[in-house]
């Protein structure tokens, strides 16, 4: 791949997704009121959307239930797109989703999102604990129907034609396919809805997955042409160096999870500063950095740049797992002047 051409500005709208890191040195008191203190601080900033991701028994995560955050974010902001990125559909009643982000969309028309996944966002035994049963005996495509169906209306003749989620908003709240693989990229273009890539931990299948998704996408009358979201972490500071040492949290994080180990609070930053690596954890935690973009503003336009170029995204999704609430503030300011400020309503 040729590198980018030289340009000053990012050539996508940037959006941003929040899992609520919990560290041990606090509560989530203090995590979730930082939560909305950087809502408020990217909704001024000119970012197109905020998402919250849905998991389930993983003490570093504060972002259990996406509806509730979403509800107070877009209460406390005034421009900025607010939703789940994304609710995990086998775990909920597709009409208790469908009534949900009705009355969300009825309280603040035209801003809410409604990112849907079908991984479970947790382990095998706290899933089944939501689910009561692990066969669902039906997939994603066929609950998505349904929802879809409560919100804008069966066809006659259906078994469900006359349910219908309330209340009635005056507009829909956007529903996205969220994906790690090449089933979210078929289903999204299947049913001509925007869809979302989670570089952010499956970085090997963003590129088939995101072409998969284009070449096969069927326009709908909502969506006449694609709109394709990719999910990266990225860590801005004035060096790579300073970068690299705020993401390593994240990275110790992401190694603790992909190595089995038991469920743990996000590590502050004496905790790594004290972790005895391992030559394999090393090796897998800079094979994780390398894909994502952490650095400084010049090294993490290039990478964005180079990932958009790759695969063709409309809008990049930032997610900045980093609990030092002035870094992070500061990552997010450096990337928005990455970024013309794109203050429309989005589709």
């Amino acid at each position: 791949m040729s590198a980018p051409a030289e340009t000053t500005t990012l050539p996508v709208p940037l959006s941003v997704l929040d899992v609520v890191p919990v560290t041990s040195a606090e509560t989530a008191v203090d995590a979730l009121a930082r939560a909305g203190r950087l809502a408020r601080h990217v909704d001024e900033l000119g970012f197109r959307r905020i998402w919250y991701a849905e998991h389930h028994n993983m003490p570093g995560i504060g972002s259990t239930t996406p509806e509730v955050l979403t509800a107070n974010t877009a209460a406390i902001t005034s421009r900025i797109r607010v939703g789940s990125g994304g609710v995990m559909l086998p775990n909920h009643s597709p009409l208790t989703v469908a009534e949900r982000y009705a009355t969300l969309e009825a309280l603040h028309p035209g801003r809410i999102d409604l990112g849907i996944g079908r991984a479970p966002g947790t382990d095998m035994r706290t899933a089944r604990a939501l689910r009561r049963s692990l066969d669902t005996g039906e997939d994603l495509d066929a609950q998505l129907a349904e929802l879809m169906g409560y919100l804008a209306g069966f066809p006659a003749g259906h078994p469900l034609e006359r349910l219908r989620a309330y209340p009635r908003p005056g507009s829909l709240p956007q529903i996205v396919v969220l994906g790690s693989s090449d089933y979210g990229a078929r289903l999204a273009a299947a049913l001509g809805l925007p869809y979302a890539f989670a570089h952010h931990f499956s970085s090997q299948f963003s590129v088939p997955a995101m072409r998969l998704y284009r070449d096969g996408y069927r326009p709908s009358a909502a969506h006449p042409t694609p709109h394709a979201i990719l999910t990266v972490t990225v860590v801005c500071a004035g060096t790579d160096e300073e970068a690299l040492e705020l993401a390593s949290a994240w990275a110790l994080s992401f190694v603790r999870l992909r190595t089995g180990q038991p469920p743990s609070p996000f590590p502050t930053r004496e905790e790594v500063a004290a972790h005895e690596w391992t030559a394999g954890e090393r090796e897998l935690a800079d094979g994780i950095l390398r894909a994502q973009a952490v650095g400084s503003p010049d090294t993490v336009r290039d990478k964005l740049l180079r990932l958009i170029e790759a695969t063709d995204a409309d809008e990049v999704m930032v997610t900045t797992p980093v609990t030092d609430e002035e870094a992070r503030h500061a990552s997010f300011r450096m990337v928005a002047e990455l970024a013309e400020r794109q203050r429309q309503p989005s589709g």
